[in-house]
């Protein structure tokens, strides 16, 4: 999620060496590495960062997130100008021996929703079916609204109440979060709001529990953040908005030596699956199908032409979010129309 006013501006990095003493843990179990987020140590940009806390291959993670406003946004008559800034990241988690050239390897053990409601919302300028900065028209902007949706944790789900009526209906959830990714290539510092390379803003239903994602590595120990918890959102994130929610995650992490993912990845028992993120619409998609035409080549065995083929058979895109500074595209693949595979890399 992002927001109109969000683009005026990016928060600097906030220094992060005391916090990591004060909010991280090692539990009795030393594989796991527990993290408290608060508003005080969230961060608003993918860099180089002290690290809230340091992971190692294999440590499993639990650490919360803030909703995309900072939690800040609680009962109605409430402003997104209440927010302290978008898409508050938990992080940077340092994780051990991960180089540049490597890919990190974050398995999603598990989502949970951290509220008992749920926010959407859309602003002036912002929107795939609004005037913005890339599509500027004559009309007037849409007005800022926001909905809140109760969330009933016994059947898992969300109820939308619509603004100008008595209707409303109920939402199954699927719990993934809008932002993850690593410190960028070239010690750039990227927004929250922006996908890329690095991952970040994805938006990304396949962020959830179960799912395996790969980012390249481009900075010494990756620095993993996440946050933007998504309780559910539906393809295009057209308004600007899921159901965003703070989130408790529980993440496991790996490292893949000396072999590197150009762009995110996402795997499970059933699916590969490959990122694109790019402006046009098209150049995404085009990225997330060559990407994964390299991808059943590398490993699977197949040539490229016909990796190429059996896609346009088989395959299956979906448009992520079409709302932020990149368009994000997700092409995929069953394994089941695969050769075996020749050897775990990626």
């Amino acid at each position: 999620m992002s927001r109109r006013f969000a683009w005026l501006s990016v928060p600097l990095l906030i220094p992060a060496g005391v916090f990591a003493q004060a909010s991280s843990s090692q539990t009795p179990d030393a594989n796991v590495v527990k993290f408290r987020a608060t508003l005080e140590n969230v961060k608003y940009v993918y860099g180089v960062a002290p690290p809230v806390a340091r992971l190692n291959p294999g440590n499993i993670l639990e650490a919360n997130s803030l909703d995309c406003f900072g939690n800040a946004i609680q009962k109605p008559g409430d402003k997104l100008s209440l927010a302290p800034g978008d898409n508050p990241l938990t992080g940077p988690f340092f994780v051990e021996g991960a180089e540049p050239g490597d890919t990190l390897v974050v398995h999603v053990l598990d989502l949970q929703v951290d509220s008992n409601q749920g926010v959407g919302a859309f602003a002036p300028g912002f929107g795939a079916l609004n005037q913005t900065n890339y599509t500027p028209m004559l009309h007037q902007a849409l007005p800022e609204k926001i909905w809140f949706y109760p969330i009933d944790h016994t059947d898992n789900t969300g109820t939308f109440q619509a603004l100008d009526s008595s209707f409303k209906v109920k939402i199954p959830l699927h719990p993934f979060l809008g932002c993850i990714g690593v410190a960028p290539p070239s010690g750039e510092a990227r927004s929250s709001i922006v996908p890329a390379e690095f991952g970040g803003n994805m938006d990304a239903p396949e962020v959830s529990a179960g799912n395996t994602l790969y980012l390249p590595v481009s900075a010494p120990g990756a620095l993993l953040y996440f946050g933007d918890g998504h309780a559910v959102m539906g393809d295009g994130e057209i308004a600007g908005t899921a159901i965003e929610v703070p989130m408790r995650a529980r993440l496991r992490v790996d490292v893949l030596k000396h072999k590197q993912t150009r762009w995110p990845r996402f795997e499970n028992d059933q699916r590969i699956m490959a990122a694109g993120i790019y402006r046009p619409l098209d150049d995404a998609l085009r990225i997330a199908y060559t990407e994964l035409v390299g991808w059943i080549h590398s490993d699977y065995g197949l040539s490229e032409l016909d990796a190429y083929e059996l896609l346009s058979q088989v395959g299956h895109a979906h448009v992520t979010e079409m709302v932020d500074p990149n368009y994000v595209v997700i092409a995929s693949i069953e394994k089941k129309y695969l050769p075996s595979k020749k050897e775990a890399v990626h």
